[in-house]
């Protein structure tokens, strides 16, 4: 069991310094698309933002969306992104 540990403690910065390399790149990814997408709504979004729910919603409800073309699928993907970033900050409005 001690040997066990001293290989443990022995090994535990060459595992990290690995792990610590492999995962730079990927952060770097990470936080260059974080910076874009994770922005809050501006106020003069947040309009726009319900719109596009009511009309997800809506199609929802009717079944409209399986009539949908590609085109027209690619443009309601793009428009999901605003709705979440709006009930991202109702929700953070909420719990403060």
């Amino acid at each position: 069991m001690a040997q066990f540990i001293g290989n443990l403690v022995e090994k535990t910065p060459v595992l990290v310094n690995a792990a610590v390399t492999y995962s730079q790149p990927q952060l770097a990814t990470f936080w260059y698309y974080a910076k874009i997408e994770l922005i809050p709504p501006t106020p003069a979004e947040i309009p726009r933002a319900i719109q596009s729910l009511k009309k997800i919603v809506n199609s929802a409800q009717t079944g409209s969306f399986k009539q949908l073309t590609v085109e027209g699928a690619v443009t309601v993907e793009n428009l999901e992104r605003i709705p979440s970033n709006l009930l991202t900050v109702l929700w953070r409005n909420t719990t403060t």
